[in-house]
């Protein structure tokens, strides 16, 4: 079979476009990932300094993740424990 120089062109050019693109998400996960670090560490420091001046932290993120969820599915679940709770003679 001949060899196609067009066709190797192409493909050299493909293969370099597809390598600049890959580089190019794979750098800016990194960037992501770093940014993800940082942002960490900053919600570690605001727990640390709530704690400081006497907060519960525990409670502090028990209630960042009530306020991410639905009410009405929150209400459901506290109708469901409230129902256990009784059934148990914890109420």
């Amino acid at each position: 079979m001949k060899a196609d120089q067009d066709f190797d062109k192409a493909a050299d050019a493909s293969y370099r476009v597809t390598a600049t693109e890959l580089r190019q998400f794979i750098e800016r996960f990194e960037r992501l990932d770093a940014e993800k670090k940082d942002i960490a560490e900053q919600q570690k420091e605001v727990m640390a300094e709530a704690k400081s001046r006497g907060y519960d932290t525990k409670v502090i993120r028990k209630v960042i993740a009530l306020r991410k969820r639905d009410q009405d599915d929150i209400a459901e679940e506290e109708a469901v424990l409230e129902m256990y709770k009784e059934a148990l003679g914890m109420s």
